[in-house]
């Protein structure tokens, strides 16, 4: 009986130890996008001469640094340090590409969140200045970039119509192994309004999140595709994000905490310096151009 109360105390205190862990560590993801695929998926006719031209596919790779309070993700370039303040671990490493722009939804911006209030900030540069602009892990149904509303170009065989899209939570059974963490499946499937060629049609377009408890924290690779945990795959038929490798270690919190130099900004007020740089590059270009429509060239 004593060494089973033994074995018993020396596995408990195992399975805590393990846990205590996977409070503080590194996750690699990669990002793959197919933009023949994504195109296609939303509807845009692409013609042979066009997918000829364009790449088979884009891949970017990211880090998501966390302790038990915070964490940081962004993304990473190779041979320099994640997580020593420039130095360098022994053995080299991939290193924090701490160069922020006004990018989209996971692309050259840094996301700060905070466990305790579970805010979410993003950072990123706009005309020479680093701003901290707040956000939220959520499950947004916008229109894709340059499609819909304002953005939408005219000459489009595709339309979106201005209406709100239909967004459906599909829950399921399916479960699987993602860096030994146990995963849950559920589908988000989201449907919108478009004319293409001048006929009304529904694109539908589905996206399967793969998140897991085990870590005890909140996180998307993208915070507008979130229902619940931590999400370590995002697939569709356009590509994805999944996690590759995971290390636990310990984390400072200076590399998952905002840079204090940010000011902050509310999205109402990005929006507005967006579409104010974007006035001043139309007016650019129309001086650019003479009154026959061509671009005129002075060489001083």
């Amino acid at each position: 009986m004593k060494k089973i109360f033994i074995a018993f105390v020396g596995a408990f205190l195992l399975a805590v130890n393990v846990q205590a862990q996977k409070k503080s560590g590194a996750i690699q993801f990669e990002s793959v996008i197919d933009p023949v695929a994504t195109a296609e998926a939303s509807g845009f006719p692409i013609t042979d001469e066009m997918k000829a031209r364009m790449p088979k596919s884009v891949k970017a790779n990211f880090e998501l640094l966390y302790n038990a309070t915070n964490a940081s993700y962004m993304p990473v370039v190779d041979n320099e340090d994640s997580n020593s303040g420039g130095g360098g671990r022994p053995g080299g490493g991939a290193g924090r590409m701490m160069m922020r722009f006004g990018g989209g939804v996971g692309g050259n911006r840094e996301y700060y969140y905070s466990f305790a209030d579970q805010k979410l900030v993003e950072v990123f540069d706009l005309m020479d200045t680093t701003y901290m602009m707040p956000s939220k892990l959520t499950l947004a149904a916008n229109n894709p970039t340059g499609r819909g509303g304002n953005q939408q170009n005219n000459n489009s065989a595709v339309q979106f119509l201005p209406v709100a899209p239909t967004v459906e939570v599909i829950k399921s059974d399916e479960t699987k192994k993602i860096l030994n963490l146990n995963c849950n499946k559920v589908v988000v499937k989201t449907t919108r309004k478009a004319k293409i060629l001048d006929m009304e049609k529904d694109i539908v377009e589905e996206t399967t999140l793969w998140y897991t408890n085990d870590l005890g924290f909140n996180f998307s690779p993208n915070p507008n595709l979130w229902t619940e945990g931590t999400v370590l795959a995002i697939e569709n038929k356009g590509g994805g994000t999944v996690a590759k490798s995971i290390e636990y270690r310990g984390v400072s919190n200076k590399d998952v905490t905002a840079p204090k130099k940010a000011i902050t900004i509310t999205p109402e007020e990005y929006q507005s310096k967006l579409e104010a740089m974007m006035k001043r590059f139309r007016g650019n270009n129309n001086r650019g151009q003479n009154a026959n429509g061509a671009t005129r060239i002075v060489i001083n």
